[in-house]
């Protein structure tokens, strides 16, 4: 293992200037199936769906990185450490399905609220770390249009729960694509 001989601000700057899609994109085919799919299905089976689809964001994810030509486990000599803590807010956003899960067993239609709060959570510390107001928008947008979607439409928080978070999702897809465009050719 080579030392890191870079400094923190340094390493910001490698992180930052990454494309950033391939979690986002995962994040809106998981959800989007799930919402689709929970058109359907009763609410036991929209639970499972929910559980299943988003406990499959990261898996889906590396399978789009391919597509997208980024490296979600970076292979290189360097360790940077905005890395670990990108996969750290990673594992926050798991363990927040101890606080889910017993909601659950209460009230079932409180899944997508909990869930879709509580792992779009790992969004601020990216808006921090890459010093951009995306991820800050998508956590605050995301949070308050779930909480009135949930009160607005309580029967239906497994479709229509899912339908606001594949709409932050893209424009948060949109808006870190520029944000790499205008990154690229400012390198160039």
């Amino acid at each position: 293992m080579h030392a890191n001989l870079q400094t923190l601000e340094q390493q910001r700057a490698e992180f930052s200037s990454r494309r950033f899609l391939a979690m986002p994109l995962s994040g809106t085919i998981c959800w989007l199936i799930a919402g689709v799919i929970n058109i359907f299905v009763s609410a036991q089976w929209a639970a499972l769906v929910l559980f299943i689809a988003t406990g499959s964001i990261i898996y889906v994810a590396m399978l789009v990185a391919r597509f997208t030509g980024e490296d979600m486990f970076k292979k290189s000599k360097t360790k940077n450490t905005f890395d670990g803590l990108f996969f750290h807010c990673i594992g926050m956003a798991l363990l927040v399905y101890s606080i889910a899960i017993p909601f659950f067993m209460i009230d079932a239609r409180s899944l997508p609220l909990c869930i879709g709060i509580l792992t779009g959570l790992m969004w601020l510390p990216i808006s921090w770390i890459i010093q951009h107001w995306i991820g800050t928008f998508h956590v605050l947008s995301r949070t308050i249009l779930i909480v009135l979607a949930w009160y607005l439409f309580p029967q239906h928080s497994f479709v229509v729960i899912p339908a606001v978070i594949v709409v932050i999702y893209a424009i948060t897809i949109y808006t870190l694509e520029m944000r790499w465009r205008q990154l690229s050719q400012h390198n160039l």
